[in-house]
């Protein structure tokens, strides 16, 4: 198998919908539908790896671009199809940055980078879903008072 390869293995838990999924590198996590505070559901793991991609490439450029990051949050909708087979026809990403003089300039450069080049789920999703996004910056100095 290809190094490049990612790999999963659901087991059913024997009743309803409900199963374990086991990531290549041995993570494990619950999926169910309904979802509920013990599994996720699989629209909600879709939302989940939107989010997680580019946040992960969003902090990193960030904290490159030396910005003095406190706090990080990336807050996902994804909005569905209302017929079968009830795709995401939109994601709304919004980008929370707390810290001290973070520069608008540099977040709206990790943003992009993220989005247009680095983020290979969003760069998958792209192609069927349309992404919007936004951010705001909160001034820990202020939060702290």
């Amino acid at each position: 198998m290809s190094e490049n390869a990612k790999t999963a293995n659901l087991i059913w838990e024997g009743q309803g919908l409900a199963f374990t999924g086991v990531g290549g590198s041995g993570f494990t996590l619950r999926i169910d539908n309904p979802a509920g505070p013990d599994a996720a559901s699989p629209m909600e793991l879709v939302a989940i790896a939107s989010g997680s991609c580019t946040a992960m490439d969003v902090i990193d450029i960030l904290r490159k671009k030396k910005q003095d990051v406190t706090s990080f949050e990336v807050r996902v909708i994804g909005l569905r199809a209302v017929e079968h087979p009830k795709v995401f026809t939109e994601i709304d990403l919004e980008y929370v940055v707390t810290g001290r003089s973070i520069d608008s300039k540099a977040v709206e450069r990790a943003i992009e980078l993220s989005l247009t080049k680095y983020c290979s789920v969003n760069a998958m999703l792209v192609a069927s879903v349309k992404i919007n996004h936004r951010y705001q910056i909160i001034d820990a100095e202020a939060v702290a008072a």
